[in-house]
């Protein structure tokens, strides 16, 4: 799975840290998710997709080996 949180947070001019405050994680759990090393839950994607006013299927693409 790839994804596009940074492109997205970097363009709403947000920081890791500023992102990972309003849902509740830490910036470790940001930086892990931008990288593609952290796959996150459905609850976690979807707090992430209404905090930059995105769809989900925006921010995260399956690949085809997922």
């Amino acid at each position: 799975m790839k994804n596009n949180v940074r492109n997205e947070r970097v363009a709403q001019k947000l920081t890791q840290d500023e992102l990972a405050k309003k849902i509740g994680v830490s910036r470790q759990t940001i930086n892990a998710m931008e990288t593609n090393k952290y796959i996150p839950s459905t609850v976690l994607a979807l707090k992430v997709a209404l905090l930059l006013n995105k769809k989900v299927e925006e921010l995260f693409i399956l690949e085809e080996d997922d």
